[in-house]
């Protein structure tokens, strides 16, 4: 197929663009980055610069393409509740333009095309009942959960009319690296761990004793999802599926980052404040209706790609 992917110089991203190519597929990435700017390598066939909520822009850019896999987003979520209008704004609305603009799409070629759908574990908030199904109630406790659980209702809606299939990926944390591009947010655990390890941050901040335990997926193995899903997303067809793999507490991460790297964190443990002990995903959907499997996900693997792609010795 001719794929569009949205974000495709992102983390994630990088990741659906090496899997979909390689498995001889045409990818054209979208960036909002401008034309003039320095872009990281990429195995796409075609570059394509434009932002996901100007509607023409996105007609151009889907033109001649099969299917979807949307990844653009503001994902930080600890930044949404400073921003909850910008978050709203790219990750819902945007959404929503790129949906109309394939559905558009598909009725003016006379078929259906597809549509994956790049989504968050952050929907479900914090449940108590674990692992996490995908009948889960969502009850997102930030801006940025609230803005990914209304875009993935947007797709189920313009889905409806049957112009295009789509399958809604909930990802849980996602970790490793492939072709030397790892995630570089340091609000999360492992990536702020190996940058204390590395010397770019003097210590690591854990909440009480780090007990708190919560699932973790290789982006190579999320990527494998999204090939998968543009099988699965015939005409017509709907889905929703979890992605994750490897339970993890903060303190095995901190065992195992000082244990792959060689060099004792210096952490503070903080005053103990109210977290769920536990968040892990129920991925049987996606094992048994899509046949995926967890590949690249042990934590050692997760860590260890993390660690070389970012200048780890």
């Amino acid at each position: 197929m001719r794929v569009l992917v949205t974000g495709a110089f992102g983390f994630i991203g990088t990741a659906v663009v090496h899997r979909l190519v390689g498995a001889g597929h045409e990818v054209v990435a979208l960036t909002s980055r401008p034309a003039s700017a320095a872009l990281p390598r990429s195995r796409a066939t075609e570059v394509r610069h434009a932002d996901i909520r100007d509607i023409a822009a996105m007609r151009d850019a889907i033109a001649g393409v099969d299917a979807v896999c949307h990844l653009a987003a503001l994902t930080g979520v600890r930044k949404s509740f400073d921003q909850p209008d910008e978050y709203h704004d790219v990750n819902t609305n945007g959404t929503y333009t790129l949906a109309v603009a394939l559905r558009d799409e598909a009725e003016r070629r006379g078929w259906p095309l597809r549509f994956v759908q790049g989504s968050s574990s952050a929907v479900y908030g914090t449940p108590e009942r674990q692992p996490i199904d995908e009948q889960a109630a969502l009850a997102p406790t930030s801006p940025y959960g609230v803005s990914k659980a209304k875009a993935d209702e947007v797709v189920r809606e313009c889905a409806g009319g049957g112009q295009f299939g789509a399958v809604i990926l909930r990802a849980f944390n996602v970790a490793g690296a492939v072709d030397g591009r790892a995630d570089e947010e340091l609000s999360r655990i492992i990536p702020k761990a190996l940058a204390v390890a590395r010397g770019d941050a003097d210590h690591l901040d854990v909440n009480g004793d780090g007990s708190a335990v919560r699932d973790f997926v290789h982006v190579l193995d999320l990527a494998r999802a999204y090939e998968l899903s543009l099988g699965y997303c015939s005409p017509g067809r709907t889905g929703i599926f979890n992605v994750g793999a490897t339970s993890a507490s903060v303190a095995h991460i901190i065992e195992t980052v000082e244990r792959l790297t060689g060099r004792a964190l210096p952490v503070v443990h903080r005053a103990p404040q109210p977290e769920p002990a536990c968040l892990i995903a129920d991925t049987t959907r996606l094992v048994n209706e899509l046949g995926w499997r967890a590949r690249h996900s042990s934590l050692d693997e997760m860590v260890g790609d993390a660690w070389a792609a970012t200048g780890g010795l």
